[in-house]
């Protein structure tokens, strides 16, 4: 048994090596595994488009925000060679990007710190999860429990790495290890997605749903039939034939056919299902393009992606991996890395110029704080703060700048005394 057999014996749902066959996976899901008849794994999760859309919006959004760092000290913008150039071949959007993919699909990332010969990380690598397992070495007098990460590079070769040469970022998880995967979790709802769409692929591939039936009383053969069909169809079919007035003899009728209820209520299937994977992810729906019960745009939608950014995007991935990269790559250097929402409005030039404005009015941007957002050079003079002018204390004369000794409350007890 390895070091950590006993522990991940007993793990399951969060454990990325584990399959979704497993008996520990099945216990927790309360159900035989592949109920729909469907293979859910991470991967072929992303068929279902609702996974594909909720995966690719929370790795696309946050990657692209801007990633400061900043000092401790005075809160002065600072550079940092590693989050400019994290990779030898990726750009750093890419490498936040696919990081972000990873935790959406299977609760974890993993990245491991290239250091140089002096000890200092200059590289982030990423891991696939599904070669990683985490434990924790037991702890010893000398020694706190420390974690353990046991990874099987691209030879098949394992190997146990520490945190100090892993750097791991988990979602939401329940035993402070590993985060929980989204897909483990709401593998049965993607599987009957996944069963429902590709049931309708059947139905429509087949041609079962015929437009009509041409009855008659009379008994044909095959020719007959063939003839009386071909017949209908000179009759009623093309262009110049549409909106005509078919006549039929022989005793001979027609009855449409639609599609009956049982196969329509795939179609609601389908719907519930985008909602169950949004709610996994916290992405609204409007996002998902599903706008049948809520407004496609206007005020209604700016409210959703306020909410989204304040009650979901920030909490549970922007915040997560400012304090994970300022706990393992910066604090050291006294440094803290921090995203800028403000680059969501970037899109929104009405927004974004009302944004400037009242920040430049009560004095907290410069003119060439501005022109930095804006990726534009500073100009002269463009660094004074301002002040609003009607900003004095209460019942003073602003245009009087003649210093005042502060009132001595004592003074009126004084005169009263005198008289």
């Amino acid at each position: 048994m390895s070091l950590f057999g006993g522990l991940f014996e007993r793990r399951g749902l969060e454990d990325p090596a584990v399959p979704l066959s497993s008996p520990s996976i099945v216990s927790l899901l309360g159900g035989k595994p592949g109920t729909a008849g469907m293979s859910v794994t991470e991967k072929t999760a992303l068929k279902f488009s609702a996974v594909f859309r909720c995966v690719k919006l929370t790795s696309a959004v946050p990657s692209a925000l801007p990633l400061h760092v900043y000092t401790k000290r005075d809160k002065t913008k600072a550079g940092s060679t590693l989050l400019d150039e994290p990779h030898p071949e990726l750009t750093a959007l890419e490498l936040w990007r696919l990081t972000y993919v990873h935790k959406g699909l299977w609760g974890n990332s993993y990245l491991q710190k290239i250091r140089n010969g002096a000890g200092q990380i200059v590289e982030l690598w990423p891991i696939s999860p599904d070669r990683v397992q985490v434990g924790r070495i037991r702890p010893t007098p000398t020694s706190p429990p420390q974690k353990v990460f046991t990874v099987v590079d691209d030879w098949g070769v394992t190997q146990d790495l520490s945190s100090r040469e892993i750097l791991h970022m988990p979602a939401m998880g329940y035993d402070g290890i590993t985060g929980v995967s989204p897909i483990r979790c709401a593998a049965e709802g993607i599987g009957m997605g996944l069963a429902a769409e590709k049931y309708g692929a059947k139905l429509f591939g087949s041609g079962s749903l015929m437009s009509g039936i041409l009855q008659t009383e009379q008994r044909l053969d095959k020719q007959a039939a063939d003839a009386l069909k071909e017949r209908w169809q000179s009759k009623v079919g093309g262009v110049e034939n549409a909106h005509d007035i078919a006549v039929l003899d022989s005793g001979a009728s027609f009855e449409s056919v639609t599609m009956p209820n049982k196969d329509t209520q795939f179609i609601e299937s389908r719907k519930f299902q985008v909602v169950e994977v949004a709610r996994y992810y916290g992405v609204p729906l409007v996002f998902l393009f599903e706008t049948e019960k809520s407004t496609s745009w206007g005020t209604g939608l700016e409210q959703q992606a306020l909410g989204w950014v304040q009650f979901d995007l920030h909490p549970d991935w922007l915040a997560p991996t400012e304090a994970r990269i300022t706990k393992e790559l910066l604090a050291p250097a006294g440094l803290y890395a921090e995203y800028s929402v403000e680059g969501l409005l970037r899109g929104d030039s009405a927004a974004r110029a009302q944004f400037y404005r009242v920040m430049r009015e009560v004095g907290a941007y410069s003119a060439n704080d501005i022109r930095q957002l804006e990726n534009r050079p500073p100009v002269e003079g463009g660094d004074t703060y301002l002040q609003p002018v009607n900003m004095a204390p209460l019942g003073s004369d602003p245009d009087d700048d003649t210093p005042r000794p502060p009132e001595d409350p004592d003074d009126d007890d004084d005169d009263e005394e005198d008289e």
